[in-house]
């Protein structure tokens, strides 16, 4: 519903976000004004949210997410020492070990953080963040990433990233694996082109015969 929709940004940005000073925020209450998306977008942009308008999804669990962080922030000392029923009885040393046990993959804070990757690289999005994931992660793809290649050495430091996250070691990765995906779009484009060749010779007129050089029938 389009107008729960933007009752629950507003709320969103009154009660927990605040990014905005509270008389900066009339624009965004007005949620009857026609001009009220034009104002919701520039929100987005203001609170560098990477999604566009249409993706409304994907923008509420972002924003839920950065609620949530910031409501932490205000309240670390509250939280922090707090553990869910379930795990007060796990082995802490164990979670430490293996930090990933854990993890929630239904939480909306890592699901927009999925899809702000795949953003970020320009990797093909899909409707399911887990079939991304699950599409990185098979056996298929993990052994082909596992056969050594060999090639030239390559230079992070001349190619241009294009964001910024703030940790010199995650744009590091991050340009690896931007590199690693242009890589498999000129192996993909590569077989297009044998294919488009490849049909090509079977239905061209006059038939080209190109073992002997010349056209003809």
């Amino acid at each position: 519903d389009e107008t729960e929709f933007r009752n629950f940004i507003v709320w969103l940005e009154d009660q927990k976000i605040r990014h905005y000073k509270i008389e900066d925020r009339g624009n965004l209450r007005n949620i009857h004004s026609d001009d009220w998306p034009k104002s919701f977008e520039k929100y987005m942009k203001d609170v560098n949210c990477p999604f566009k308008i249409q993706e409304r999804q994907e923008t509420v669990d972002w924003l839920l997410g950065l609620a949530v962080r910031l409501e932490y922030g205000d309240n670390a000392d509250k939280y922090k020492d707090s553990t869910p029923d379930g795990a007060k009885n796990t082995d802490n040393a164990a979670k430490n070990v293996e930090p990933l046990i854990n993890l929630d993959v239904n939480n909306p804070d890592f699901k927009a953080g999925v899809m702000a990757l795949a953003n970020l690289l320009q990797i093909q999005r899909h409707d399911d963040y887990l079939v991304m994931l699950k599409e990185r992660l098979t056996q298929e793809a993990i052994a082909k990433a596992s056969q050594s290649k060999e090639g030239l050495p390559v230079a992070l430091e001349k190619h241009i990233l294009g964001f910024d996250t703030g940790d010199a070691l995650l744009n590091e990765a991050a340009q690896i694996l931007r590199l690693l995906h242009i890589e498999e779009l000129r192996e993909l484009q590569t077989k297009i082109n044998e294919a488009i060749v490849a049909v090509q010779a079977i239905i061209a007129d006059p038939k080209t015969d190109h073992r002997l050089g010349k056209v003809g029938r």
